[in-house]
C-alpha cells in the first residue's frame, strides 16, 4: 500500500472542499466511509436530475431548468370553448358609431376591453369546479313530471338513495330549517315536539317536548344553539336540549329569520312588531311596530340583509332595523298574498298570491315581473333553489319548475303527492333534496340538479370538524356587519356623499353675506337715582358696538382662510402690481411715504 493510503486508513482527515459554499455542511473530521456515502448520494442526484449544477455557478442552469418548465406548463392563451364564453358574456358591444366626441368612443373601447377579460377570466375559473348539477334529461315523448321517486332512487348511487327518507310524527303540523351547510336539520311540532338532527348520518342531537305551542323554528350561526317561537316568547336552546335564554321582550311570534353576516335574529309578531335580536350581544337593536297587523310572511334577503314582509293587500314592504318607515314597498297581487320568497343570490323575489298566480320579479329594479305562472290552486309555500329551481305547495301536492326567470315550461319538472296538507318547504343547501314538513311529519324528495355541487369551504363547509367549526364562530364574530349598513343598495357605504360635500362649499360662500346677530340686551334695573334712561341707553349701545367688532373680526378671519385656500398658484408669466411696468397712470396712485434713517 502506498504512503497516502496508510494515512487515509490509520488517521481521520477532514474533507475541505474548494467551494466556500459547501465547506460549511462539512466542518467535521468524517471517516472514508462517510466520504464515500456523500460521493455516492451526489451521483445519485445528479442522475435523478438528468444535468449536474455546480454551486459556483447556480444562475446558469436555473434559467435552463425554469424555461423547460415554461414548456410543460399548459398555455395561458388557451382557446375557450364558445359556450363556455357566451355564458359569461355580458351580450353584443355597445355601437361607437352615435358617440361625437374621440374622447368617449375611447373610454367606451376600454371598458368593453375590460368586460371582456372579465367573462374570460370568469370562464377560465371553470376549470376548479368539478362537478356538474345533472338535470333528468327524458327520452323523446317522455315528461320528467311522470318520474316517481321510487324510480329516481333506483337510477342514483346508493348514498342519494339512502337521503330519500320518511319520518312519521304525532305532534304536527311542523315547521322545519336546514343549516347553511346543509348538514343539520330542525323540526318543531305545534303541539311542542323539537328535534334537531344530523340528516345525511341520521344522527340524534336532541329531541324534547317544551309543552307549549311552537310557531315557527330557526337554526343559529352555528348547529349548536337553535330557537323556538313558542306560546308568548322565543326561547333559545343548544344542541342538547337545554334551555339556554328566555327573550321576553320578543312576544307572540310569527316568524323568524336569522342573518348569520349580521348576527341578528328578526321576528315578526302577531301584533304587527317586528323585531331584530343581535345573538352576539343579547341586545335588541331594532323593535318598532310596523302597522301591518298579523305578519304571516316574511323572509330575508341574503344579498342586504333586508326584510320583505307580505301582506293582506298584495304588497310586499322591505324594511331596514334602523329606519322605522318601509325601504320600498312594491304592489305584487291585487288579491291578498299567500306566500313569499328570495332566491339565494338575493336577485329575484318570488310571490303567490290568492289570484293563483306565482310572480318573479327583480329586486334590483322594483320594475314589472319578468315571468308569471298560472296554477290551478293557491300556492301556500314557496322556495328557490341555489340553482334556480322553483318549488311550490298547493295542498298536499309539491310542483317543481327548473326555469325561475323564463317561465317557459308547460309542464313541470317534478311532482310529488303527499300524505297530508304541506306546512313546510325548502331546498337543503349544496344537496339535490327537497324536504317537505307536512301535518303527520316529515319526508324529503331527490330533485336532481337542484343544489350546488361545488362549495366553498371557507364560506360553508359541509363537513367541517369541531375545531374548524370554532374558528369559523370567532371569524364570524370578528367580521359582523353592523345593523346600520343593512340598506337596498349595499353599495352606498362606497360611495361619495355629493349633496352633503356641495353644501359645506356653500356654507363657505355664504360667510361673505352673513349679517351681524341682533343682541337683545336689557340693563339691570337698578334704585331710585342710581340710573336713568340716557345711562341705559348708553351702555346698551356700548354692548353692541363690542359685539358688531368682535363679528367683523372673526369675518375677516374667515374670510382670509378661505381665499388663502382657494388662493391660485403664482406661475412664471404672472406678475404683481407692485412690479408691473410703469404706466402713464402711476401718477395717480398715492405716494409712498418716506422714512427717515
Amino acid at each position: 500500500m502506498n504512503n497516502d493510503n496508510k494515512d487515509l486508513d490509520s488517521k481521520p482527515h477532514k474533507f475541505k472542499p474548494k467551494n466556500k459554499t459547501t465547506a460549511r455542511y462539512f466542518d467535521k473530521t468524517v471517516d472514508e466511509s462517510e466520504v464515500k456515502k456523500i460521493k455516492l448520494k451526489r451521483e445519485k442526484d445528479q442522475k435523478f436530475s438528468g444535468e449536474v449544477i455546480h454551486v459556483e455557478s447556480k444562475a446558469k442552469p436555473l434559467r435552463k431548468l425554469l424555461k423547460n418548465a415554461k414548456k410543460t406548463l399548459p398555455p395561458r392563451n388557451s382557446k375557450i370553448p364558445k359556450e363556455i364564453l357566451e355564458r359569461h358574456a355580458r351580450g353584443p358591444q355597445i355601437e361607437t358609431s352615435g358617440v361625437k366626441t374621440k374622447f368617449f368612443k375611447e373610454k367606451l373601447k376600454k371598458r368593453e376591453i375590460y368586460h371582456e377579460y372579465a367573462a374570460e377570466q370568469a370562464a377560465r375559473t371553470e376549470i376548479l369546479l368539478r362537478e356538474d348539477a345533472g338535470f333528468i334529461v327524458p327520452d323523446e315523448g317522455e315528461r320528467t313530471v311522470k318520474y316517481r321517486q321510487s324510480e329516481i332512487a333506483e337510477n342514483v348511487d346508493i348514498t342519494t338513495a339512502s337521503k330519500l327518507f320518511k319520518l312519521n310524527l304525532e305532534f304536527g303540523p311542523y315547521s322545519m330549517r336546514y343549516t347553511r351547510n346543509g348538514r343539520h336539520l330542525l323540526l318543531g311540532g305545534r303541539k311542542g315536539h323539537v328535534a334537531a338532527f344530523d340528516w345525511v348520518s341520521k344522527r340524534l342531537h336532541c329531541e324534547i317536548n317544551v309543552m307549549e305551542e311552537i310557531s315557527e323554528v330557526s337554526w343559529l350561526h352555528i348547529e349548536t344553539m337553535f330557537a323556538c317561537a313558542q306560546k308568548n316568547w322565543v326561547h333559545i336552546y343548544d344542541n342538547q336540549g337545554t334551555e339556554l335564554h328566555c327573550v321576553k321582550r320578543l312576544y307572540r311570534v310569527n316568524k323568524m329569520e336569522f342573518l348569520p353576516y349580521h348576527f341578528l335574529l328578526s321576528c315578526a309578531s302577531t301584533q304587527g312588531y317586528l323585531s331584530w335580536l343581535d345573538v352576539s350581544i343579547g341586545e335588541l337593536v331594532g323593535h318598532f311596530n310596523t302597522k301591518l297587523g298579523d305578519i304571516r310572511m316574511m323572509c330575508s334577503n341574503p344579498s342586504n340583509g333586508v326584510l320583505c314582509v307580505g301582506g293582506g293587500k298584495g304588497v310586499v314592504t322591505m324594511w331596514s332595523p334602523k329606519v322605522r318607515e318601509p325601504l320600498a314597498e312594491m304592489l305584487c297581487h291585487t288579491t291578498p298574498m299567500s306566500a313569499l320568497a328570495v332566491d339565494p343570490k338575493g336577485q329575484h323575489l318570488v310571490t303567490a298570491g290568492l289570484d293563483r298566480t306565482i310572480k318573479v320579479w327583480d329586486v334590483r329594479e322594483l320594475s314589472g315581473p319578468l315571468a308569471i305562472y298560472k296554477l290551478k290552486m293557491a300556492a301556500n309555500e314557496l322556495d328557490v333553489s341555489q340553482r334556480g329551481v322553483l318549488g311550490f305547495a298547493t295542498g298536499n301536492v309539491c310542483s317543481m319548475y327548473k326555469n325561475l326567470i323564463v317561465g317557459e315550461d308547460k309542464d313541470p319538472y317534478l311532482r310529488q303527492v303527499c300524505d297530508d296538507f304541506i306546512y313546510g318547504l325548502h331546498f337543503c343547501p349544496y344537496e339535490d333534496i327537497l324536504g317537505l314538513s307536512t301535518a303527520k311529519g316529515f319526508q324529503s324528495m331527490i330533485v336532481p340538479g337542484a343544489g350546488e355541487p361545488n362549495y366553498d369551504a371557507r364560506e360553508v363547509n359541509p363537513f367541517q370538524t369541531k375545531t374548524q367549526r370554532k374558528e369559523y364562530e370567532v371569524h364570524a364574530l370578528l367580521e359582523k356587519i353592523p345593523p346600520e349598513l343593512i340598506t337596498l343598495n349595499p353599495n352606498e357605504i362606497a360611495g361619495v356623499d355629493v349633496p352633503t360635500l356641495q353644501e359645506k362649499v356653500d356654507a363657505k360662500k355664504e360667510i361673505f353675506f352673513v349679517k351681524p346677530p341682533q343682541i337683545d340686551f336689557k340693563s339691570r334695573h337698578k334704585m331710585k337715582g342710581r340710573g336713568g334712561t340716557v345711562k341705559a341707553a348708553r351702555n346698551k349701545q356700548i354692548v353692541k358696538d363690542m359685539a358688531r367688532k368682535e363679528f367683523i373680526a372673526d369675518i375677516r378671519l374667515k374670510k382670509k382662510e378661505i381665499i388663502a385656500e382657494t388662493k391660485l398658484p403664482e406661475s412664471e408669466n404672472f406678475i404683481p402690481l407692485e412690479k408691473s411696468k410703469p404706466t402713464v397712470l402711476d401718477r395717480f396712485k398715492p405716494k409712498k411715504k418716506k422714512t427717515k434713517a
